[in-house]
């Protein structure tokens, strides 16, 4: 085979290599793609998790970077867009109100921050949290994503494919909500070690 028919082959390869759509993994019964497209940028799957209350599950996680990372400062400090997607499981009962995550929010920040932490990032805290409890109640199969677009203003929340609030600027916020997550003093070791990309 000549060196251009070789090359004409390769081409068509990655053309059909680029149309195939991201790879799936599956974790507990659903998928999430291997690979997104946000903010300009293609994100890779670092991980995914389980949030469990006493024997329930509350909801599956995901977190997606711009390059895997397998510790949280290395997380934090990964520039670019970012994305937390949460899917409501929620077995048993009808719904459950968003101040649930308020308080989740509220106590993974204060324990994961420090004081001056906590400081820089109260009022935009406060912000995000009106926007959660805005949304009211959520029930299962509803899906939260939270991402971090640098080129659209900061952190911006949408629950099944609704925006809620503004955005809210600062990696440093950002940060700050996925320390609830990621945190030495987090809630879910399970779940902080999923999103990690570590086995659980």
């Amino acid at each position: 085979m000549s060196f251009s028919v070789r090359l004409r082959a390769a081409a068509v390869a990655l053309a059909a290599a680029a149309v195939l759509p991201a790879q799936a993994v599956r974790y507990e019964g659903q998928d999430f793609a291997d690979t997104l497209p946000l903010g300009g940028s293609t994100l890779v799957l670092n991980g995914v998790g389980k949030r469990q209350v006493a024997i329930y599950p509350m909801y599956l996680a995901a977190l997606y970077l711009p390059a895997k990372a397998g510790t949280p400062q290395a997380i934090y400090g990964l520039a670019g867009p970012k994305r937390l997607e949460l899917r409501i499981v929620i077995p048993l009962v009808k719904d459950v109100s968003t101040q649930e995550f308020v308080k989740a929010i509220n106590k993974g920040v204060n324990r994961n921050s420090t004081e001056a932490e906590k400081a820089a990032v109260a009022e935009r805290v406060a912000q995000f949290n009106a926007a959660i409890a805005e949304v009211g109640r959520v029930k299962k199969g509803d899906l939260l994503v939270i991402d971090y677009l640098p080129a659209q203003g900061g952190t911006v929340l949408t629950v099944n494919g609704k925006t809620w609030g503004n955005p809210i600027p600062g990696q440093d916020f950002y940060s700050a909500f996925l320390k609830v997550f990621l945190g030495d003093r987090n809630s879910d070791a399970h779940l902080r070690a999923g999103l990690l990309g570590q086995p659980g």
